[in-house]
């Protein structure tokens, strides 16, 4: 019984503390164009590498098909 007296105001601050983080995440827009976002990965392939990070990939990976991962990756 005396584990409740801890329990429940932690509870209660751990739904508010909650309820600040949604709200929290609401206002700063992290939910608005959630359909673009999911269009966003079906689309075009992203640009390939350029010679400043090819340079720093190595010559294995710079012969890779950008989809495909090696088995030590």
């Amino acid at each position: 019984m005396e584990s409740l007296y801890l329990l429940i105001p932690l509870s209660a601050l751990l739904v508010l503390l909650i309820l600040a983080v949604f709200g929290w995440a609401l206002h700063r827009g992290q939910f608005e164009e959630l359909d673009a976002e999911g269009e966003r990965i079906l689309g075009a392939e992203p640009a390939g590498l350029d010679a400043d990070q090819a340079a720093a990939a190595g010559p294995h990976q710079e012969s890779m098909h950008p989809g495909t991962r090696s088995a030590g990756m």
